[in-house]
């Protein structure tokens, strides 16, 4: 704004004292010079400020050169913000201020410009008009001077490659096939720049693309590729040459070659896209600048014209007092012009917050129907699952069952597993991105929880012909303090893994003593297998949410979530997880942690449930009151208590068992969360009021971290999640009978856990 004001305040002084035009031409020339400059370093606004003021200057005395080259590149400011109005209208002035100048790269440069944008807005008459225009300019540029000439030499090929490409895209195949064969002749008689080598190939491409000659579309794209590589100013033509053969390819049935030529293009379009994007806010800033510019300068004319006139009333006599009154109206504008533009930025500001706090409380609103939804479909899945998986455990422990039947169960029980850990998957990933997931620390037998963890894969090893095989440090201290839960799920994620890409082959699970003190010891696990192994250029990305292994989802199962996990999950420990492996040799999966000795060993370990008197019967046993809806989990919870020996009542909303538990005597209530009529939460607090003492477990399909942050508020004892563990769901129970029994109460066992075998280390 100061330098326009300036330059406003020079060309008035400039015609006060009556300077002569060669010296207002020199000047208009340094500003042509300037703006150049300007624009080659990409500073728009300061580039159009001068060409506007170069043009005011040669239009003021008739210089027909300046003005058309100020003309020129304004119109070329205004193509570039895609104003393609207003650059048809400053590139109409350059051709009228051309009519009596012999500027041949000028005159072609700028029916190219006004002809590329009547392609973009489907005037192809025009556009047509244009182009040939274009090249009648162009065409001696070989009789030209060797600056002139290589400028104009390149609008000649543009232009002719840029008619070809019309052509084709008008249907006119014949004159396309006309203009490649004449620029083809230019470009074998001539040492051109390797980008029209290039073009000509992509363009010839297109050709052959239209007449569903794929191979010669193909070979001539393949061509063109390499002459646009290296160059960030080629993406454009890149990207769309990689999209084009990938399409060629396609249409030729190489499917493969399609895909890569295709991610070629994703990659180069990523980083057009970027650039795109950094030059869009340039032009839109750009944009406000050049319009505010213009209010300005409008308001500016208005007041020179009045300066003008009364410079022409009191000429020579009251300069003085003229330029002391210009200084000061111009420190007026440029103090009002302050105004304004902080005013603007306030206004700006204000309305960018409101749009931000309106982002944030849709974000917010997004994450907690994100969080509702995931905590709905846990529910929903989980409920039949737990009918599913309790159903067959219950067939599987009958004796009378033949071998075909039981590996039917066994299959069926396996599937049942498998969702329930993919439906984990899905939830631990969006906790892990909700920050919700926290590592506890509590008293765990290492080597027991290893052993149960490699016989949980029995039945995947069979299936696979796979060797499992436990070793361990015989140096390890047996008791540590960790999150036996998260451990766990990272020993199984990686072992499972490896006997999905192993068969017939052999599983390794060592863990090895790296350091010990008497507070600490520093282990590594390792997770060694001879299965097909990763590719290395999979390195980087197998770790990564809905990563999988090239083409294995047409031989495996999987989400591509359980890396993402473990690799999250280590991370979480203090850890970092390493990978060595070699295709068709093997895979070495590693992580390092330290963890804090438990030198009381207190486990605490729940004993089996606790019968009175040892009796078990209607009169003197252990009373279970089951809330349940739904049908076969009914079925489900009552047949593996009855089995156990308690007495099991059921009712199926939560006001029966608010009327029960009012009427009886029961010594543990599981109560379910969804229920018509009452749910359990309503119940329990209700239950609350007038027994504080009897045992209420928590039993839903709901997601465990939604279900322990209010357990303790609502009233529940404690919580089992469905589909659950036998021998888990009994340690629950009998923790809390513990907890609520009566003196005298003997426990009795009535589950026998194998002791499992440990191959030590040396």
């Amino acid at each position: 704004m100061k330098a326009t004001l300036m330059y406003c305040f020079l060309f008035f002084s400039i015609l006060t004292f009556g300077k002569e035009d060669r010296e207002i031409i020199k000047n208009i020339d340094n500003i042509n010079s300037t703006a150049t400059q300007y624009l080659e370093n990409k500073n728009i606004v300061k580039a159009f400020k001068e060409f506007v003021l170069a043009k005011k200057l040669s239009d003021s005395i008739h210089d027909y050169y300046g003005s058309a080259l100020a003309s020129y590149n304004i119109g070329n400011i205004y193509n570039v913000m895609e104003n393609y109005t207003s650059a048809k209208v400053y590139y109409k002035f350059t051709l009228e201020s051309l009519v009596n100048i012999d500027d041949n790269y000028l005159l072609a440069s700028t029916y190219l410009n006004l002809a590329r944008i009547y392609a973009k807005e489907i005037n192809y008459p025009q556009a047509n008009f244009c182009f040939s225009k274009a090249l009648e300019y162009a065409k001696n540029y070989n009789i030209l001077s060797e600056q002139e000439s290589k400028k104009t030499e390149q609008v000649y090929f543009e232009a002719r490659l840029n008619l070809c490409e019309l052509h084709i895209s008008k249907g006119d195949l014949e004159d396309a096939l006309i203009s490649l064969l004449k620029i083809k002749a230019n470009l074998e008689a001539k040492k051109v720049n390797k980008y029209y080598l290039g073009y000509y190939n992509y363009v010839l491409g297109i050709y052959y693309s239209k007449k569903e000659l794929f191979n010669s579309a193909t070979e001539n794209f393949r061509k063109a590729i390499p002459y646009f590589e290296n160059n960030i100013q080629n993406l454009p033509l890149l990207s769309n040459a990689y999209m084009k053969l990938s399409m060629s390819l396609a249409k030729s049935g190489k499917s493969t070659e399609a895909y890569l030529a295709l991610l070629e293009h994703n990659k180069y379009k990523e980083v057009l896209d970027n650039k795109n994007k950094n030059h869009q806010d340039l032009l839109t800033k750009s944009k406000f600048l050049i319009e505010d510019y213009k209010t300005n300068a409008d308001k500016a004319n208005a007041e020179k014209l009045q300066q003008i006139q009364v410079a022409n009333n009191f000429k020579k006599i009251n300069i003085a007092i003229i330029i002391t009154l210009v200084l000061l109206l111009i420190s007026i504008v440029i103090i009002y012009s302050n105004y304004v533009s902080k005013r603007k930025l306030s206004n700006t500001l204000e309305a960018k917050n409101s749009e931000l706090k309106i982002a944030k409380d849709k974000a917010i609103k997004t994450a907690e129907l994100k969080s509702k939804f995931i905590s709905n479909v846990s529910h929903e899945l989980r409920t039949p699952l737990y009918g599913v998986v309790g159903i067959t455990s219950l067939l599987l422990e009958k004796n009378d069952l033949n071998d075909a039947d039981k590996k039917y169960l066994n299959s069926l029980k396996y599937s049942g597993d498998y969702l329930l850990n993919l439906i984990n998957d899905i939830l631990q990933v969006s906790k892990m991105e909700a920050q919700k997931v926290e590592i506890k620390n509590v008293s765990v037998n290492l080597i027991e929880m290893l052993n149960n963890l490699v016989n949980t894969f029995n039945y995947r090893l069979e299936e696979t012909n796979n060797q499992l095989a436990l070793n361990i440090d015989k140096s390890i201290p047996e008791y540590i303090k960790c999150d036996k839960v998260r451990l766990s799920q990272i020993l199984i994620n990686l072992i499972g893994n490896s006997i999905k890409f192993t068969t017939n082959g052999e599983i390794k699970l060592n863990v090895v003593l790296l350091s010990k003190n008497n507070d600490k010891v520093g282990l590594r696990f390792e997770v060694v297998d001879n299965g097909i192994g990763i590719p290395k250029e999979k390195f980087n990305t197998i770790f990564e949410n809905f990563s999988q292994i090239e083409e294995s989802n047409l031989n495996y199962q999987g989400t591509g979530l359980g890396l993402s996990i473990t690799k999250n999950l280590v991370n979480l420990f203090g850890g970092d997880i390493k990978l060595e492996s070699e295709v068709n040799v093997g895979t070495n999966i590693s992580f390092e942690l330290n963890f804090d000795l438990d030198n009381l060993k207190v486990i605490q370990k729940p004993e089996a449930k606790l019968i009175k008197d040892n009796v078990v019967n209607s009169e003197n046993g252990i009373k279970i009151l089951v809330a349940e809806d739904n049908k076969i989990n009914q079925v489900v919870t009552k047949s593996l208590l009855t089995k156990q020996g308690y007495f099991c009542n059921i009712v199926d909303n939560g006001q029966k068992a608010l009327e029960e538990i009012r009427n009886n005597h029961y010594d543990l209530v599981l109560m379910d969360i969804n229920m018509p009529i009452m749910n359990g939460n309503e119940a329990t607090k209700a239950i609350r009021r007038f027994n504080s003492n009897i045992p209420i477990i928590a039993l839903t399909a709901a997601d465990i971290e939604d279900i322990s942050k209010n357990c303790k508020e609502i009233g529940f004892n404690d919580y089992i999640i469905k589909p659950f563990d036998n021998y888990e769901f009994f340690q629950v129970i009998s923790e809390n009978l513990q907890k609520s029994t009566v003196t005298n109460i003997k426990p009795v066992e009535t589950q026998n856990i194998p002791n499992l075998r440990v191959v030590k280390a040396s």
